[in-house]
């Protein structure tokens, strides 16, 4: 079956844009001198996926030539037309990406934001995460994760550090 994979950075204070719905601060602090060998590879990543799953808003902001050999699913409120490899899903999400789980080929990528991370999470069908630590405490902003969520085990798989930005990959115990 097809994992789903969230992976996204997060300041210190686990906030992924700044009150500004910016995403300008999202950094190293540039000193190498705690950089591990291993680097985390985000080409290698999207090799792994052939869906990515995401917000509307995070739709308007993606950076889409990253994503055009691959499905894009949108989830929105919105009535939107189909166009090149972008799905805008209005109803039930997460039953729709849930028989996609079901279907052959790679895993699936959710890409954000933090409403659509939200209805994951209180699913509690996330299979790994893969979290940027950005070293930077913003102090307000939009969170990673909502409150009322369920307990999640995780193991640590894996972890990269460049220029001070951490990213550690969990999967569940």
């Amino acid at each position: 079956m097809r994992k789903i994979i969230l992976s996204l950075a997060m300041s210190l204070d686990s906030y992924i844009i700044d009150e500004n719905g910016s995403y300008a601060w999202i950094t190293g602090d540039g000193d190498h001198s705690l950089d591990t060998d291993e680097k985390f590879n985000f080409n290698a990543f999207l090799e792994k996926v052939d869906i990515v799953v995401m917000g509307r808003i995070a739709y308007e902001d993606a950076m889409m030539e990253l994503f055009k050999d691959k499905r894009v699913i949108v989830a929105t409120r919105k009535d939107m037309k189909d166009h090149d490899n972008v799905e805008f899903i209005k109803d039930d999400v997460i039953g729709y990406i849930q028989k996609l789980q079901q279907e052959e080929g790679k895993d699936i990528f959710l890409y954000g934001g933090s409403v659509l991370v939200d209805h994951f999470m209180k699913a509690d069908i996330i299979d790994e995460f893969i979290i940027g630590i950005v070293p930077m405490i913003l102090g307000n902003g939009k969170p990673l994760f909502f409150d009322n969520n369920p307990s999640v085990k995780l193991h640590l798989d894996r972890y990269t550090i460049q220029e001070g930005l951490s990213v550690l990959e969990y999967s569940r115990r």
